[in-house]
């Protein structure tokens, strides 16, 4: 399958000229036909590097979303061995949006928890398009309890739209639960590894999103809103998404920029799902050398050290200038 967004049309043009003459070049290998497969791979490339440069927070969002884009159970088999996923919440169910259970990461072990969205309509209708259900956050926090109790790092991989918002969810729980994982994460005695590898939107990403460190995709995003949902809201209309995505401050380098966030884990050029493996591949190492320098972190510290870091998010400065009454001009 082969999915071209809009912005990227210009590159795609290139590459079906470089296709059709590396097609030509193997039935009638000549040399002006290898001259011009090299020239094409060459401007292919220069096109690709300057689209991915340019990148409006806009098109930010619609790579981040990208139906190629590497999911949690991509990585789950790519990067880790042994990887065993668990099941249930132990109290109502199980929910296929939220995946986990122990594995290897080069050797080490580690409790892998991620969003996975799926990819074919059905697979996506079972996992509530990466949007789950109270259960699942309450798998999530079995999960990091299990961690701590057998002393192990915890990588999460956030990539949702947002918890599901039925009145199912609400009548389940889905405000405790997130709340329960919040604080459950804040004061885990072991490393917490947090990264975006798509979309992390409101406190569906949040409930598996605090951590000592937090990274981000190059081309991921993480907000308080979709831009849809914060267009709704502001302007009573998400046809205004584009302007939201923009006022949001969402993408990797602003939020880097506002030292929201720790680091910026650079994608393959033309993102994540132009080189899938090559993804999983930087994934893995940058997520080894976290937890290798945690490590050396003694618990008590590793736990004040959190909450210090979550403490100084932000900034603000007071005025010495009376507050204006309401309704003063």
């Amino acid at each position: 399958m082969s999915v071209v967004l809009d912005f990227e049309r210009p590159a795609a043009e290139i590459r079906t000229k470089l296709d059709a003459t590396e097609k030509q070049y193997a039935a009638n290998p000549t040399p002006e036909l290898d001259t011009q497969r090299i020239d094409l791979r060459r401007d292919f490339a220069n096109r690709t590097q300057a689209i991915y440069r340019a990148l409006s927070p806009w098109q930010t969002v619609q790579v981040a979303r990208h139906p190629l884009r590497p999911q949690t159970m991509d990585y789950a088999i790519g990067m880790c061995t042994d990887f065993v996923e668990f099941h249930g919440d132990r109290v109502f169910g199980d929910d296929r949006a939220i995946v986990g259970g122990p594995a290897r990461i080069d050797g080490r072990p580690v409790m892998l928890v991620g969003q996975h969205r799926g990819r074919e309509t059905r697979e996506r209708v079972e996992r509530n398009f990466g949007s789950p259900h109270p259960e699942g956050y309450r798998k999530a926090h079995r999960l990091f309890e299990l961690a701590e109790k057998f002393r192990m790092p915890v990588v999460t991989l956030m990539d949702t739209p947002g918890a599901s918002p039925g009145l199912g969810d609400e009548e389940r729980g889905q405000g405790w639960a997130l709340a329960a994982n919040l604080a459950t994460l804040a004061t885990l005695r072991v490393p917490v590894v947090c990264v975006v590898i798509g979309e992390g939107n409101s406190g569906g990403a949040l409930a598996i999103g605090v951590g000592d460190r937090f990274l981000m995709l190059e081309h991921s995003i993480f907000s308080v809103a979709s831009p849809e949902a914060a267009a709704s809201i502001v302007w009573k209309d998400a046809k205004f998404a584009p302007q939201a995505a923009d006022a949001l401050k969402l993408t990797a380098p602003d939020l880097l920029r506002l030292k929201l966030i720790d680091r910026i884990v650079s994608e393959p050029v033309g993102g994540a799902h132009a080189d899938p493996s090559a993804m999983i591949t930087t994934l893995r190492s940058t997520i080894a050398g976290e937890i290798a320098r945690l490590e050396t972190v003694p618990a008590d510290r590793l736990v004040s050290d959190r909450y210090e870091k979550y403490r100084r998010l932000g900034s603000w400065f007071e005025s010495s200038r009376p507050a204006t009454p309401v309704g003063s001009v």
